[in-house]
């Protein structure tokens, strides 16, 4: 595959086909206890990125996923490709995602890093969630970068 010109930047055309048909929008019920959120954003760039997991809590798989993501094209690709790829995963396993594992497959250039990195913030914020929610699931690895919304917009400030 190789990038296409859009405006005066190229995008790879797997950032051009996420982005012209996104997978998985939309949003969960957030009081559901099997439902993670992880709200994050960038507050450099204005991104922000809301991802939502649904559990499976016999076998804590993440049996669905869904997200809103306010951005440019490669915050939007990296969101629809992190629901892709969670879909059937291990919390232990999603928990260990990241932003290269998206950067590398979305073919992002060094200057759009970020929005890679937003998606792995998102997998961690909405895992911590279901954790919060379900003090008896198993913790996972978690030693991620995850924020809030609030907590990137306090350092910020």
């Amino acid at each position: 595959a190789t990038p296409q010109l859009a405006g005066r930047r190229f995008y790879h055309d797997k950032v051009l086909d996420h982005y012209s048909r996104p997978r998985n929008p939309g949003s969960m019920d957030k009081k559901d206890p099997a439902v993670g959120t992880g709200l994050v954003g960038a507050p450099a760039c204005g991104d922000v990125m809301k991802l939502q997991i649904r559990v499976d809590e016999s076998t804590g798989t993440i049996t669905d996923a869904k997200f809103k993501t306010f951005g440019c094209g490669s915050a939007i690709a990296s969101s629809s490709y992190l629901t892709e790829l969670v879909k059937g995963m291990r919390l232990e396993d999603a928990s260990k995602i990241r932003n290269v594992d998206i950067s590398k497959e979305l073919c992002l250039p060094p200057v759009k890093l970020h929005c890679s990195m937003l998606a792995e913030d998102a997998i961690k914020a909405a895992i911590a969630d279901y954790h919060g929610k379900n003090p008896k699931a198993k913790i996972t690895d978690l030693a991620g970068t995850a924020k809030t919304i609030r907590e990137t917009m306090q350092q910020a400030a």
